[in-house]
């Protein structure tokens, strides 16, 4: 894992992108009967890459829950299947101020996350699910590194806010197995690869 979070650096580099963070307002998902239960998140072993500003891991867990309380809580869905969430941040990157046009360095975030059906008392995951996500970009980190237009705060704030969007993507791609009597092939097609071998391996190239 570390040197996954330390490959982020050189990835962000890469990777372009125009989206702005923003409040969410978006249209909820079809998550089946899905309901927020626990909203647990915790840092263990956290890992800070290179050319990374500090983050108070304290500060970045509460982000990461407010996060995942905004865009996944009852005001959004409100089913009967209660779900409870643990969320392991595993490493981050916060863009210090680099040389503009030149040099860009973009902010990343790694966590891994294990979805508990509180109905069968176990977990719906056994593996684990890994998010990559590189921030967004804002009108000032468009022509320079956001670590010149954003407070660490505000960059751990902008990753959590596309991670939690990443795990409700996630919740809709396994919807089907989030009702009642789920026939045993469909049960069989849900919470599969939860290793992200793409950015795996674009992370592994950059690596080389």
């Amino acid at each position: 894992m570390l040197r996954l979070v330390m490959g982020l650096v050189a990835l962000a580099a890469l990777v372009d992108g125009t989206t702005t963070t923003k409040n969410v307002t978006d249209e909820t998902l079809d998550l089946g009967d899905f309901v927020l239960g626990h909203n647990i998140v915790v840092a263990r072993d956290i890992q800070k890459g290179v050319l990374s500003r500090e983050a108070d891991t304290d500060a970045f867990i509460a982000s990461m829950k407010n996060a995942i309380d905004a865009r996944m809580g009852a005001s959004r869905y409100d089913g009967t299947r209660l779900v409870h969430f643990g969320v392991n941040i595993n490493g981050y990157v916060l863009a210090q101020k680099g040389v503009p046009i030149v040099l860009q360095p973009r902010s990343g975030l790694i966590i891994s996350v294990t979805a508990w059906d509180d109905r069968a008392g176990g977990k719906f995951n056994e593996e684990a699910k890994e998010i990559f996500v590189l921030e967004t970009f804002t009108g000032g980190s468009l022509i320079a590194s956001s670590g010149f237009s954003m407070t660490a705060q505000e960059q751990m704030d902008n990753l959590t806010y596309n991670a939690a969007r990443q795990i409700e993507k996630w919740m809709h791609e396994n919807a089907a197995c989030l009702v009642d009597d789920v026939p045993a092939d469909v049960l069989a097609a849900c919470w599969q690869d939860n290793r992200n071998e793409e950015m795996r391996q674009k992370l592994a190239e950059q690596q080389k």
